[in-house]
């Protein structure tokens, strides 16, 4: 479905000149400055640096070879290659553009908005035709949309407008979730979630109060763990949770990494899985079958979002950055596995 209106008005790009007026320094100076060739003082490399942070300066590294032309590159922007989640985006993503001729350069900000806004820079200097992101903030979405850069957001939205967006339905898949811990019987259901600062969170936490309200069933706080929220060790922070709230007879679990958490704690504890808890996950991944019982999870279809962000942005980049902005969800389905049954007792 489209939702949005036009993207905002592209910034005119600031020269190398522009940087050296600002710094007060020459063109040449300038330049050795922020390429580090040549000698500078060290003084007059802060000035420069310092000019180019507020003009919003990229260097056009690439200019002289790419000039007028397609650079046959698109950026990708991930937060943590370590997730198993974000590689099968990536395959998602490379299938698609590998077939159009385009090489995909690969960036992990490791959850940084920082390291997020410099790979932003890079993509723009060595002329990308356009990116996908994973965001972790708004400011590498905006330095690309401002600068004219075809932009495809995709798991999660900055709220950015210009660019497309292709995400999950984290509300449905929590509730169906949940659902099915009550339709077995459960009322006592615990939320464990590693933060809800952006909407795949909020979301998954909503379908989980969403199904609970629906069934009549009332849950206070105590039964919401926020790892985002805590200063102490996550692994920690659930060794509490699951002591403080002996009436928990089931456990949902917001995406693969809490539920790798606290399969990894009832474990250390001896707890039998389902007799003692129930447990189910937002996230299918291989080690969810592989262990004994198979966990009961909300599968993504990961490597089609990857598919459908790819395809989206190559319209994007054909037509120039220009049109209305798109929003695609996708839904997700209920694997049911053996983590899961009536409560005992």
């Amino acid at each position: 479905m489209a939702s949005g209106g036009p993207a905002r008005g592209k910034r005119s790009r600031v020269t190398l000149l522009d940087v050296a007026e600002l710094a007060g320094t020459s063109r040449s100076t300038a330049s050795r400055a922020l390429s580090g060739t040549g000698y500078v003082a060290e003084h007059i490399k802060e000035r420069v640096q310092a000019a180019a942070d507020r003009l919003g300066y990229v260097p056009d590294v690439s200019a002289r070879t790419l000039k007028g032309r397609s650079s046959g590159v698109i950026g990708l922007l991930v937060s943590d290659l370590r997730n198993q989640f974000y590689a099968e985006l990536a395959a998602g993503v490379e299938h698609t553009l590998s077939s159009e001729g385009y090489q995909v350069v690969l960036v992990d900000d490791h959850g940084s908005a920082e390291r997020a806004v410099d790979a932003a820079r890079a993509f723009l200097a060595m002329r990308a035709d356009g990116v996908l992101i994973a965001p972790v903030g708004r400011g590498a979405t905006e330095l690309l949309v401002e600068h004219g850069m075809p932009v495809t957001e995709v798991d999660r939205r900055s709220g950015v407008r210009g660019c497309d967006v292709v995400t999950i339905d984290s509300r449905a898949g929590a509730r169906a979730a949940v659902d099915h811990l009550l339709a077995l019987g459960h009322r006592a259901i615990g939320f464990v979630v590693d933060e809800t600062f952006w909407d795949t969170g909020r979301d998954r936490l909503k379908g989980y109060r969403a199904a609970l309200r629906a069934a009549g069933v009332t849950a206070g706080r105590r039964h919401v763990l926020d790892l985002g929220h805590t200063a102490r060790p996550a692994q920690e922070e659930v060794w509490r949770f699951l002591d403080a709230e002996p009436t928990l007879t089931a456990v949902f679990a917001a995406n693969n990494v809490v539920a790798e958490l606290v399969w990894l704690e009832l474990k250390r504890r001896g707890v039998s899985v389902p007799d003692q808890y129930s447990l189910v996950c937002f996230d299918d991944l291989p080690w969810m079958r592989m262990v004994d019982p198979g966990v009961t999870a909300v599968r993504q279809p990961v490597f089609a979002m990857g598919e459908r962000a790819a395809g989206l942005l190559l319209e994007r980049v054909r037509h120039g950055g220009g049109g209305r902005s798109a929003s695609v969800v996708l839904e997700p389905e209920l694997a049911v596995r053996d983590s899961t049954s009536a409560p005992r007792g």
